[in-house]
């Protein structure tokens, strides 16, 4: 059997899941290696604030590590909040005994103020644990206080860098960029004697609390699978990236970051596709009656990201040059692709604005015969006015039909499943099929000209 490498996690709790082992674990899966953890304090805390923190024991910590690595083994490990000198030993006592390549994320102010590491306790963190790190991660106030250079620019940036490996003794560092200004987000990696730049749009959302916590686990499921120093820390920034960008606003502070971003976004982009397909298929099936509603420019029909992750039109899918009629029968050009039509697009991404449930859309021509089965048939059916369309919607391309899903939506307080308009100086009437995903709306679709025929 194929065996899945093992990370471990060697630090504390956060009991709001959007830092400490929690980040850690969601990284570990995600990112393809097994995660296993040695708790070493429970805290209580949430996006504001940490209420209460409790130490472990030692010698507790060190028999959770040994448990994991007698039995399961440890291919990579990270350490997380170590808040005392006394579990600083421990745990680089352990790291001698097994061997094991070792990132440092020396954590020592929660993102709400909050110190997670005791004074006391940083000379031991210098003197114990980053000799012994592969990999260490300190954000731009921890790599001040790791090297005593105060940073203010790239210049001094490196400097840091360069004293905690060769003075610390670190095999190699990641000096954060989080903290510095620009457009971008620098991180230096220090490693063999020289620097490499990790550069990356700087995304400005309150969305960064337990950044260091997976960065530093995503590099360590890196090491785990094999991965050079440099690699794991290059796929780790593009990782982190995202999970910041795509992070969640809950709470009332700093919100966590979304790990599960990596993987969540290529998984739906496929489901998104596979169901755009049943959709197809299921048109095909009823296309003797479907072929009668499909209107003078072609029908579409197209599906979107969840909320969380659709933005702009590349996140929803269509079908590329519309779907049309030949001889009674459908024509679909090609399989369905994410960009392939901006016009359904924008549709769909102004109903999930007020709907997050509403992913999918499609037009069909406008009957008002089409209207009465929509409405025999029970569906919520509104009529838009394209006459009052305003001037400066009308002279801007691409704002008719975000218009026209804001004007359906103020006139019954909820997104229909029918919204049509007779049309305009220059522009065909049409009837808008909207629903929660592509299938749902192609049963719409079937029911109406079943209805009609």
């Amino acid at each position: 059997m194929a065996e899945i490498p093992v990370a471990l996690t060697i630090a504390g709790s956060d009991s709001g899941g959007g830092a400490g082992i929690q980040a850690d674990l969601k990284t570990f899966a995600v990112m393809g290696v097994h995660g296993t953890s040695a708790i070493t304090s429970i805290t209580a805390q949430n996006t504001k604030e940490v209420r209460a923190i409790f130490d472990l024991p030692p010698e507790m910590v060190v028999s959770q590590v040994e448990a994991v690595a007698d039995d399961l083994g440890v291919d990579a490990a990270k350490t997380g909040m170590l808040s005392n000198a006394g579990i600083i030993r421990a745990v680089a006592s352990v790291v001698d005994k097994y061997g094991f390549p070792l990132v440092v994320d020396p954590v020592m102010i929660a993102k709400s103020g909050a110190r997670l590491l005791r004074e006391d306790a940083v000379d031991a963190l210098k003197r114990l644990l980053i000799p012994r790190a592969t990999v260490v991660t300190p954000n731009v106030p921890e790599a001040e206080v790791l090297s005593g250079i105060k940073i203010t620019d790239r210049r001094s940036q490196e400097e840091a860098a360069r004293v905690i490996v060769e003075e610390l003794g670190a095999e190699s560092v990641v000096v954060k960029g989080g903290h510095m200004s620009g457009a971008h987000s620098i991180d230096l990696l220090y490693y063999n004697g020289r620097i490499i730049e990790l550069k990356a749009d700087r995304v400005n959302k309150n969305t960064t609390h337990g950044t260091g916590c997976a960065f530093s686990a995503a590099i360590a499921a890196g090491l785990a699978k094999g991965r050079s120093i440099e690699e794991a820390v290059r796929v780790a920034k593009h990782f982190i990236t995202m999970a910041i960008d795509y992070g969640l606003e809950i709470g009332e502070g700093v919100g966590p970051v979304n790990p599960v971003a990596w993987q969540a976004i290529p998984a739906e982009r496929w489901r998104v596709l596979e169901n755009l397909k049943e959709a197809a298929s299921l048109l095909r099936r009823h296309e003797t009656v479907v072929a009668k509603v499909v209107p003078e420019v072609q029908m579409n029909i197209g599906m979107s990201l969840p909320a969380l992750y659709a933005r702009t039109p590349l996140d929803v899918a269509a079908f590329p040059g519309r779907i049309g009629v030949y001889r009674g029968r459908l024509v679909f050009k090609a399989e369905p692709e994410f960009g392939a039509s901006r016009h359904i697009a924008r549709l769909i991404l102004t109903a999930l604005s007020y709907d997050e449930r509403v992913r999918s859309a499609a037009n069909i021509k406008y009957d008002k015969e089409i209207v009465d089965a929509a409405e025999d048939l029970g569906y919520s059916v509104v009529r838009i006015d394209r006459s009052k369309e305003p001037p400066e919607v009308k002279e801007k391309e691409g704002r008719t039909l975000p218009w026209v899903v804001r004007e359906a939506f103020k006139e019954v307080g909820k997104m229909p499943d029918v919204i049509y308009d007779e049309g305009d100086f220059g522009k065909e009437a049409m009837v808008r099929v909207l629903g929660e995903d592509a299938l749902v709306v192609a049963e719409k679709i079937v029911k109406i000209a079943s209805r009609l025929a």
